[in-house]
Parts: structure tokens; C-alpha cells; sequence
């Protein structure tokens, strides 16, 4: 198992929280994710034979949102 934080803008409320965790949670591979609205970020803890941070960072993107990999 692997985790990775990513950083996510234009979250703005409780629902949109939601719709990130959701679209995270989709991915293939992915345990669990837990979205951090004040500090703009997420943890995602993941099977990394199942699943990349390119795919975790595309279905944030894809439900609307920016996102990239917290270095």
C-alpha cells in the first residue's frame, strides 16, 4: 500500500469535499481518501500496482477540480 497527498484548488464547500473524495474513491486501486477543504489538500492511500498518481490526479480533474501531487 502506498499514500500520496495531492494539492486541490477550487473546492469551495462541504460538497465539493464530497466530490473529490467520491471521484478519488472511483479509481481503481484506491482504499481510502480523505479531503482537507481548509487546507486544500488530500490523502489518498492506494494500491501502487493498481493504481498511479497520474490516474488519482485525472479524476480530480475530471470531476472539475485542479490537483497535483504535493511534493
Amino acid at each position: 500500500m502506498a499514500s500520496l497527498q495531492l494539492r486541490i484548488t477550487g473546492m469551495h464547500c462541504g460538497h465539493c469535499v464530497a466530490t473529490v473524495e467520491q471521484a478519488l474513491q472511483k479509481v481503481q486501486g484506491v482504499y481510502g481518501a480523505s479531503v482537507d477543504l481548509e487546507h486544500g489538500s488530500a490523502e489518498v492511500d492506494y494500491d501502487d500496482k493498481r493504481a498511479q498518481p497520474d490516474a488519482l490526479v485525472s479524476a480530480v480533474t475530471d470531476a472539475g477540480y485542479g490537483a497535483e501531487v504535493a511534493q
